[in-house]
């Protein structure tokens, strides 16, 4: 009973975690996610860039907000720099989700 215990114990831990993806979603900052919950698309990149330091995130097509954990702020502060888009920020993210934040495996400015 011993050995058939512990074999179920390793057969639940050992499930491999699968990476989630989020394609063309709205990205903002975590402080003006709140503000701009209704129209994402219209956050601008101006405040996205004073905003930066509250971290970002993405809105989810059911509405829910995931911010990034610190790789995917690093890489999104980036794309962000390097972008001429004004306003209409979409990424396309792979990561691993756990409760309301993303550990970002790649991300992408769309």
């Amino acid at each position: 009973m011993k050995k058939l215990f512990t074999l179920m114990l390793l057969t639940i831990f050992a499930l491999p975690v699968f990476a989630a993806e989020w394609k063309d979603v709205p990205v903002v900052d975590v402080q003006c996610s709140s503000r701009v919950k209704a129209d994402p698309d219209s956050h601008t990149k101006d405040c996205a860039t004073k905003c930066a330091k509250s971290g970002f995130g993405i809105y989810t097509s059911d509405g829910k907000f995931l911010k990034f954990d610190s790789k995917g702020n690093k890489e999104f502060s980036e794309a962000l720099q390097k972008t001429d888009k004004k306003d209409h920020l979409r990424v396309n993210v792979t990561g691993q989700q756990s409760g309301d934040t993303i550990k970002v495996d790649s991300l992408n400015l769309t």
